[in-house]
């Protein structure tokens, strides 16, 4: 796993001859942090800030990653972002807890530093509409209808929520329960703080839910949740989802196995990559050890937008800020363009590939997908 750089890291010390155009990394590598999600997330963009540099970096400057590991903590983000804007960095990049990446939007936005959220998709990820601040991945109102679509697709119209409390899961909720109710679906909440798996089970029962939705921490209480339902025989008929996407990454088949098939949840891919995509997909795979996640790509994508705004409007950090409306560039996953859209109030792609996609119960390492939108 790469560490996260001391106060003074070697990068930060040879900026003094003024040749690195620099990049502020925020990334959750260590716990409470989904640290999978940050490893893929950093692995993106290292590979592309290394494939900007062998092209001859940001005008003949190499261009610098400054890592801050955010351990999914919104106060360290906040703080990391001050530290960022005194280092004299030329944009900010990543993040991947949406409420994380909700405190360092605000910071960026207040001290007027160029954001580009990688992965984050909670709506209101400002409080006030920004001209400082753009996203790569879809707003959470966006993927989350697509997957009531898919709920209701499969034939599951009483549906049950476990949830944690938290502004994510809290809108999660309420955009489900919202698009579900007009359309004859019904939502019950179970609330996670005062349920132990067993309880969890006893409630499905109660309530007759066809499907129970994991708006919950990983690996615990979603891994401990996974498996009493499954070894509960009342329940042998009831579909398991995870929303947020905890399925996508290897820990959850390492810790689950079989159990953790057949559980969807959304990835931000396309039904096939293009030429860009395969050959990162490649190069992230060989950099991983293992299947790149969609995260992966959506660092990737982070870089290769800043880097070409870098290259056509220089590194002045409110040129930068001007520049997300005239922003079209190639990515792994499409071409890559914001806009203002409908309540949403950052500069946003719209919209990213989106499926929702399980675990083969006949292959767990194999992904089926099972509709797109």
């Amino acid at each position: 796993m790469n560490t996260p750089p001391s106060p003074l890291s070697p990068l930060e010390a040879e900026r003094t001859d003024g040749s690195a155009v620099q990049i502020g990394a925020l990334v959750p590598l260590t716990r409470p942090g989904w640290a999978e999600a940050g490893q893929h997330l950093l692995a993106g963009l290292e590979l592309a800030v290394r494939e900007v540099n062998d092209g001859g970096g940001i005008a003949g400057r190499p261009l610098e990653l400054v890592v801050r590991d955010t351990a999914a903590d919104p106060r360290k983000a906040a703080a990391a972002v001050d530290e960022l804007v005194r280092l004299g960095v030329a944009a900010l990049a990543g993040e991947y807890h949406s409420v994380v990446a909700r405190a360092a939007a605000a910071r960026a936005d207040a001290l007027g530093l160029p954001f580009l959220c990688s992965s984050a998709v909670l709506d209101a990820l400002t409080e006030q509409p920004t001209d400082w601040v753009a996203r790569l991945a879809p707003a959470q109102s966006h993927g989350w209808q697509i997957y009531a679509d898919f709920l209701l697709g499969a034939g599951h119209g009483r549906i049950a929520i476990a949830a944690q409390p938290s502004v994510y899961w809290a809108s999660g909720t309420r955009i489900l329960r919202d698009y579900l109710a007009p359309r004859g679906g019904t939502v019950v909440e179970l609330d996670i703080s005062s349920l132990t798996p067993t309880a969890v089970c006893d409630e499905l029962v109660a309530h007759g839910a066809t499907a129970l939705l994991l708006l919950v921490g990983h690996p615990e209480p979603a891994v401990s949740i996974v498996k009493a339902v499954r070894r509960d025989e009342r329940l042998a008929e009831v579909m398991m989802g995870a929303p947020a996407g905890q399925p996508e990454f290897a820990e959850w088949a390492t810790l689950l196995g079989d159990d953790g098939a057949a559980i969807p949840f959304l990835r931000y891919l396309p039904e096939r990559l293009g030429p860009l995509g395969a050959r990162v997909e490649t190069a992230l795979r060989e950099r991983l050890a293992e299947a790149p996640s969609f995260v992966a790509f959506e660092g990737y994508d982070t870089i290769a937008v800043l880097a070409e705004v870098l290259r056509s409007h220089g590194v002045d950090r409110a040129r930068t800020a001007e520049a997300w409306p005239r922003v079209a560039v190639e990515g792994t996953r499409g071409q890559i363009q914001f806009s203002r859209t409908p309540g949403i109030s950052v500069w946003q792609w719209a919209w990213t590939p989106v499926q929702v996609v399980d675990r083969d119960p006949a292959d767990p390492a194999r992904f089926r997908v099972l509709h797109a939108g």
